[in-house]
């Protein structure tokens, strides 16, 4: 019989008796192994050096650098290391953010307990998972114009844009050159009358997967 890979997470949140709780939650799952904890971004990245966690279970609103910067920098450090994003915040941009600086999830602090592992193991699968009220939220129509602006590789350009990915994975994935997808975001921007990062990572969680 094969055994089955432990899933080794590190939970990362400025409350203790935070951490305590996902870890009670978290431990009673056989496939799950907790293997360090941190209250910082700077005490996150060292717990990460020492003990390897396959995914990161990350708070946003922490002393220091907050949970989003934490991300980036994880995704510079450690780009095999999944960051799934644990907070309370519900608003589009915090996920918009978190999305562009690399995290592959984003859940919320009110969602039940089972969602936490539905995250993880989806994350882990190579998805990306949102809470449902999140999902829910991205999933409205937006105002302005529709996708079918764009050329086809446009949307592919967006679909990887959703994912997360920097201008250098887009480029490794599509076979093009950083210059070139870069322009792909600018096309991309100007046809939609979009100014911002953040407003092109929302719009591209939002419709990418109806492409």
């Amino acid at each position: 019989m094969t055994l089955q890979k432990m899933i080794r997470i590190l939970l990362v949140d400025d409350h203790p008796l935070v951490r305590d709780g996902l870890r009670a939650r978290l431990e009673a799952v056989p496939a799950f192994d907790v293997v360090g904890e941190a209250g910082s971004a700077a005490e996150a990245l060292e717990v990460a050096r020492l003990r390897a966690p396959d995914l990161v279970l990350m708070d946003i609103n922490m002393r220091g650098k907050n949970g989003i910067e934490a991300t980036a920098e994880f995704r510079a450090q450690f780009p095999t290391i999944a960051v799934l994003i644990l907070s309370m915040h519900d608003k589009q941009d915090y996920v918009a953010q978190a999305i562009a600086a690399g995290a592959r999830g984003y859940v919320l602090k009110d969602a039940p307990g089972k969602d936490i592992v539905v995250a993880i193991e989806t994350v882990m699968s190579g998805g990306i998972y949102y809470s449902a009220a999140l999902a829910a939220q991205l999933a409205r129509p937006a105002n302005g114009p529709q996708e079918e602006a764009l050329t086809a590789r446009e949307q592919e350009v967006l679909r990887h844009i959703a994912a997360g990915e920097s201008n250098k994975q887009i480029a490794r994935a599509l076979d093009l050159s950083v210059r070139t997808v870069e322009t792909h975001r600018l096309n991309i921007k100007r046809k939609l009358g979009i100014e911002g990062q953040a407003e092109l990572i929302r719009y591209a969680v939002q419709h990418a997967p109806e492409m």
